[in-house]
């Protein structure tokens, strides 16, 4: 993914001390990812990291919007979002798996740090559970067409139609 290359941080030549940086994600990013639950969106993210001797103190502060289907009317609506995190990185000289969410441990070797599956990961954890265009959407509300062809009423009245004879001969045992 020749996209994904300017989401690297090249720390091995910065001083001491705290740098900052400005990554856009838009389209482009996500296509790279594909099973991501966002397909759009147009987010900045600001990148704050402090460099030690030992370690990386990394700080995300992502502002935006993603693009959202509504779980009730299926129309797609902008959803506006900002969050922040924090990661931390180790430098160590041999083999170490006890990463965690909050650290991320490499090689002394290593001179660069590559945000995009942290990107990717820290956007997809903000998608709502239940996506509503009254909800999520910055003054919009679902679209009154789908709505109109909703209705529980309806939906009611016709699996009590649509019931199998034999089903009723089986409720009858039950009551025996």
């Amino acid at each position: 993914m020749k996209y994904l290359k300017k989401y690297k941080i090249p720390f091995s030549g910065l001083t001491a001390g705290k740098h900052n940086f400005e990554f856009e994600i838009d389209d482009k990013f996500f296509d790279c990812f594909e099973h991501s639950l966002v397909k759009k969106g147009n987010l900045l993210a600001k990148v704050s990291l402090q460099k030690q001797e030992n370690m990386l103190v990394v700080n995300f502060d992502i502002n935006g919007y993603i693009q959202l289907s509504c779980d009730v009317c299926l129309s797609d609506f902008n959803s506006s979002t900002h969050f922040q995190e924090r990661i931390i990185v180790k430098f160590v000289n041999e083999e170490w798996d006890e990463e965690t969410e909050e650290v991320i441990v490499l090689s002394k070797t290593d001179y660069e740090l590559d945000i995009a599956t942290l990107l990717y990961e820290y956007i997809n954890v903000q998608v709502p559970i239940y996506a509503k265009c009254s909800e999520q959407g910055s003054g919009i509300g679902c679209d009154p067409e789908m709505l109109s062809h909703i209705s529980i009423e309806e939906s009611t009245s016709t699996e009590e139609e649509r019931i199998d004879p034999r089903w009723d001969a089986l409720k009858n045992i039950k009551n025996n």
